[in-house]
């Protein structure tokens, strides 16, 4: 069972990674709203097509504009603080249960 701990560590870290990384993706799309980025640029293309399928189901969803500021980046930031805080330690705890790390 020892393979099945190391299966729910190794999850859980890529997980964390990944949750970090795109933490970061919404951050810089957040801070180039502020600026006035050429559309054509391949980075500012990237971090559009990253974060608009997440963004744009969201404020689909719920109007999060207050005031003309966009509080979707928030929101998603929000639930993935909280998923770096839930989901990554039950899996953590699992690996232990499983006799893994």
């Amino acid at each position: 069972m020892f393979i099945v701990g190391y299966l729910f560590e190794a999850l859980g870290y890529v997980i964390a990674m990944v949750l970090n990384i795109y933490m970061w993706i919404i951050i810089a799309r957040a801070v180039l709203s502020w600026v006035n980025p050429d559309p054509h640029n391949p980075i500012v293309r990237f971090l559009y097509s990253a974060t608009e399928p997440v963004l744009g189901a969201l404020r689909r969803r719920v109007p999060l504009f207050f005031g003309g500021i966009d509080f979707a980046p928030m929101v998603v930031i929000l639930a993935i603080v909280f998923l770096e805080r839930f989901l990554v330690p039950t899996l953590f705890a699992l690996a232990r249960q499983f006799g893994g790390g």
